[in-house]
């Protein structure tokens, strides 16, 4: 059984309700250059690490001579590490 309690769980829904919409009636809709800016972002902190373990990759697999050993995992990793950061950058008020 859950110790949270439902009275309290509404509670604390309507009032992030609340505070979201005076938020929206303090600062009003987004504008469009500043929801294109946003999507660059993600898509930059998604792109950078993933570039960031391919060159790192490379350069190993050029050092050890291992063909792309080192390139395709470290550009997974690069890439699984740029999705949580975009992830947790959205989950921001």
């Amino acid at each position: 059984m859950s110790d949270a309690d439902p009275e309290q769980e509404v509670t604390s829904g309507v009032r992030r309700r609340l505070e979201r919409r005076r938020s929206w009636l303090r600062d009003g809709d987004p504008t469009l250059a500043r929801l294109f800016a946003r999507v660059g972002v993600l898509g930059w902190m998604i792109v950078a690490p993933m570039l960031l373990g391919l060159l790192l990759g490379r350069w190993l697999d050029r050092s050890f001579g291992t063909g792309i050993f080192w390139s395709a995992p470290l550009l997974f990793v690069g890439g699984a590490i740029g999705c949580w950061s975009a992830w947790k950058w959205m989950q921001k008020p």
